[in-house]
């Protein structure tokens, strides 16, 4: 008599949560699961010109197509967009120009409407120093300065193992505090951080330099080739980083700093003249000042974003 075959036990779908990474050029979306381990990812171009309903369209789809490929079933959605958000009503408050559409779009109800799960909201340099602080360069880290280097100069604090965004959503701002000589910034502002370290900011000291209009990366190019225009941009950007590290370092005591962005790609270039100026002018406690590469690469923004998914989620259910 032939013998039944033993019933087979269906495949538990694997629970994940999203981080979806939304810039002026690219929207970058991660699955990960509970320890933030990357599932699968994927990114695409943002149609940050086509207003905010479509930016949201073209991370959904995303977002489905890495749900269709692996077969995870979502818990909740972690979002890190450019721009001065709130993330307590999920809207964004304020963006460049490169949006169109896109201040006072209601980022989490779009997405929770769509799809059935909790959302939730980080501009995203938070999200960036959420994420190198859980599953990157300084994760375990009590007190950490997050800095991102890319077009502008973005900032984030993690105090006490938590991040800390201040009574109006602005705290670790550090690029745009004034001190740092009397360029006119994108903000309206003068002689802020980003006036001279920002990749824009390196591209304009250069061309100033030698009349030349160039990207932030043919300076660096040519700073690896020892040209000494180059080195000086990119010797006066390390200078000013080691400034705002001195700043934090004797308003707050942190001393711990992890720097991301497009332009700490050419760290090379910034570690010396950052650590020259820390060498001469000492953190006034006489404790070192401590400056970490973000080691999350491209997927920080959208890592972080789904950290901030996982942990709310958490915490609603008492975990």
């Amino acid at each position: 008599m032939t013998q039944a075959p033993e019933p087979v036990e269906p495949v538990k779908a694997v629970e994940a949560v999203a981080g979806v990474d939304i810039g002026g050029t690219s929207i970058q979306v991660v699955l990960c699961e509970e320890d933030l381990g990357v599932v699968d990812h994927l990114g695409v171009p943002a149609p940050a010109a086509d207003g905010g309903k479509a930016m949201i369209d073209a991370a959904l789809g995303a977002l489905r197509l890495l749900l269709d490929r692996t077969g995870a079933r979502l818990l909740g959605v972690g979002v890190g967009a450019a721009g001065l958000v709130d993330a307590r009503a999920g809207r964004i408050l304020l963006a460049t120009d490169s949006f169109r559409d896109w201040a006072g779009f209601a980022v989490t109800d779009a997405i929770e409407e769509a799809l059935g799960v909790p959302a939730f909201l980080d501009n995203d340099v938070n999200a960036f120093l959420r994420g190198e602080a859980t599953a990157g360069a300084v994760a375990g880290e009590r007190h950490v300065l997050g800095m991102t280097l890319g077009t502008g100069v973005g900032g984030a604090l993690w105090l006490d193992g938590a991040l800390y965004d201040g009574p109006h959503g602005a705290a670790g701002e550090i690029g745009h505090v004034p001190g740092f000589g009397d360029l006119p910034c994108t903000c309206g502002g003068r002689g802020h951080l980003e006036t001279l370290a920002s990749g824009r900011a390196i591209a304009a000291r250069y061309g100033e330099r030698t009349g030349r209009t160039v990207t932030a990366l043919q300076v660096a190019q040519a700073a690896g080739r020892g040209a000494p225009e180059a080195l000086a941009v990119y010797g006066a950007a390390g200078a000013a980083v080691a400034r705002a590290l001195l700043i934090t370092a004797g308003l707050l005591d942190v001393t711990t700093c992890v720097i991301g962005g497009g332009v700490s790609r050419s760290w090379e270039l910034l570690e010396r003249p950052i650590l020259a100026a820390l060498a001469d002018e000492p953190p006034v406690s006489g404790h070192p000042i401590r400056i970490l590469p973000a080691r999350l690469g491209g997927d920080a923004v959208a890592v972080g974003a789904a950290a901030r998914a996982r942990d709310e989620l958490r915490s609603a259910r008492g975990a």
